[in-house]
């Protein structure tokens, strides 16, 4: 037994290394393409391809729909194609808006993602402005980084405030089996 979990550990630590190695690899990759750097390209569009926890809510959002519905829809003659578009989709919309805004608020706040690709501090979002404001070598005016804080926060609260049902739709629902 202890052999079988040394080797489920083994097998676990090395299938985190690999995800590692080419996470590290596909940073270098597109580090190493002119057309990358210095611009939102490498910052933005991952983001569309959705990430683990995206997935896995939208997953757990689409198997809480009955399937009584997809089977009354083709019933009625609906093609598969219908039934996600007619049905699925609209049902899934508070699952989509609440991972687009999560998506937004973390893309919001990262710091690492500009520091790797963006090397002219005229293209560095919020997050980076605001910690190269405070300056250790000189006297930092805490006054001017916490009002910078609190305007970085306007347009996360306008989008809570604007989708806020959504998103309490889309997390009270989430997971739940109907």
């Amino acid at each position: 037994m202890l052999m079988k979990d040394f080797e489920m550990s083994y097998a676990s630590a090395l299938a985190w290394t690999l995800l590692m190695i080419v996470a590290f690899l596909t940073v270098l990759v597109f580090r190493s393409s002119t057309w990358w750097v210095n611009s939102f390209l490498p910052l933005t569009v991952p983001r569309f391809f959705g990430g683990s926890f995206f997935i896995f809510l939208i997953v757990q959002f689409i198997r809480g729909i009955p399937l009584e519905l997809d089977e009354s829809a083709e019933i009625d003659g609906a093609s598969k194609l219908d039934v996600f578009w007619r049905i699925i989709l609209p049902l899934v919309k508070p699952a989509l808006i609440t991972a687009s805004i999560f998506s937004f608020y973390w893309t919001w706040e990262d710091s690492l993602g500009p520091l790797l690709y963006l090397n002219d501090p005229v293209l560095y979002p919020v997050s980076l402005a605001l910690k190269n404001f405070a300056d250790p070598s000189a006297a930092t005016d805490w006054g001017a980084i916490f009002a910078m804080s609190v305007l970085s926060l306007v347009p996360v609260v306008v989008i809570f405030v604007w989708l806020q049902r959504y998103l309490v739709e889309g997390i009270q629902t989430t997971g739940l089996r109907g």
